[in-house]
């Protein structure tokens, strides 16, 4: 395969649409919650009581989408509000007990649906695999520009 026909854009979205849509079916149906609300619950259960722009940041969310979210959280008794002690300007979002429940009983699951999804891969591609995401999480912007500026380095639209 050459790296003109390689389409990684195309390849990411369609992965990402995939693997989501699954997530998503599958945490509907065995826990009533999205994708998306884990991803929220996640972060607070490595970093309880953070502003939603850091929850926002870490998800890769607009802000104004995750505000619903917390907000159907809330009214679910996962997640609540509360406003920052030093700074009365930002409210910090917190697990509630029902959150911190919930995620303790499919971080298990989430962890094994990760090794099945890395099963067919050695060690060395696991940590291809690993690099990679993390220098497009890391990078996208400066990895992304306007078709010109990026032709004048090598990189055609073709490659997209």
């Amino acid at each position: 395969m050459t790296k003109s026909t390689f389409r990684v854009f195309h390849l990411l979205q369609r992965a990402h649409g995939a693997l989501f849509r699954a997530a998503d079916k599958f945490l509907r149906h065995a826990e009533g919650l999205t994708a998306a609300q884990h991803g929220v619950l996640l972060v607070l259960s490595t970093d309880d009581g953070v502003p939603i722009s850091t929850i926002a940041e870490e998800l890769r969310m607009g802000k104004s989408s995750l505000t619903g979210l917390v907000d159907r959280m809330s009214k679910t008794g996962l997640v609540r509000r509360a406003p920052c002690p030093v700074d009365g300007r930002v409210t910090r979002i917190h697990l509630e007990p029902a959150g911190r429940r919930l995620i303790g009983r499919t971080v298990g699951r989430i962890k094994a649906q990760n090794e099945a999804l890395l099963e067919p891969f050695s060690d060395a591609e696991r940590d291809t695999i690993r690099r990679f995401l993390l220098h497009i999480t890391e990078h996208a912007d400066g990895l992304v520009g306007d078709v010109e500026s990026r032709e004048t380095v090598g990189v055609t639209s073709d490659s997209a």
